[in-house]
């Protein structure tokens, strides 16, 4: 006879591993999708175009673009709610709104950081007591919200770790690239998959470079997705925001 099933509570890293998988999905609402970080100008003008170059490309936009940006962000954020440095978080998120090399950057970011906010704050802190002052990420008086420093508050308040947290992040960041090269017909599924798992050291490598460096040592160095992302501004027809 099967015994009857038992409610059982998490353990708190269980816990924690449960709200990054769910904060890290393709389904958290925050429109992710609907960018390509000016891939579908660099797919029209031939420069992408197969498995290589878009694999190096989504490389390079982790490893020195704005992945890099975002993880120095994201550190220092999670840093800061850790500490319960306001002063630092609102730092974090202010440098990581104005660190934007494109109109259309600045889009992704904002509007993924303030779809991030509202859902978190609507499904996920149901059981808090009051909602934290600033709001996650330390977002100014009429300041945007940066995704990457939302995330890393989040994931602070949370208790998942550091490198937990970047690893996720940068993750779905390059995943949302590799799909959206997928919906631009440059790859199909099964060599996707083969570009994520051959960025999988790339991720190592970026997390534990963020770690360890110096907050002053911060920059980004990706011209040709910089001019790729103001190019579409004005490319005629497009499927992306970015």
């Amino acid at each position: 006879m099967l015994a009857p099933n038992t409610a059982m509570a998490m353990t708190t890293e269980a816990a924690a591993l449960y709200r990054l998988l769910a904060w890290a999905s393709p389904t958290f609402p925050t429109g992710a999708f609907s960018y390509s970080h000016g891939l579908e100008m660099a797919a029209a003008d031939g420069v992408v175009h197969n498995r290589t170059s878009l694999e190096s490309w989504i490389a390079a936009t982790v490893s020195h673009g704005s992945g890099r940006v975002d993880a120095d962000i994201l550190r220092d954020s999670w840093r800061a709610a850790t500490m319960g440095d306001d002063a630092a978080a609102a730092g974090a998120n202010h440098r990581g709104v104005a660190y934007r090399a494109t109109a259309e950057l600045a889009l992704e970011s904002g509007q993924q950081g303030a779809a991030f906010l509202a859902a978190y704050q609507a499904a996920w802190c149901v059981d808090d007591k009051e909602e934290p002052s600033p709001p996650i990420g330390g977002r100014g008086q009429g300041e945007g919200q940066c995704h990457a420093a939302v995330f890393g508050a989040a994931a602070a308040r949370a208790g998942i770790t550091l490198a937990d947290t970047l690893t996720a992040y940068l993750q779905t960041f390059a995943a949302n690239l590799m799909s959206a090269g997928l919906r631009l017909g440059i790859i199909g599924q099964t060599d996707g998959q083969r570009i994520l798992a051959a960025l999988e050291p790339v991720v190592g490598i970026a997390v534990a470079a963020s770690i360890a460096r110096d907050a002053a040592d911060f920059g980004s160095a990706t011209f040709a997705v910089d001019l790729a992302s103001m190019a579409h501004e004005t490319q005629y027809s497009r499927l992306f925001r970015s």
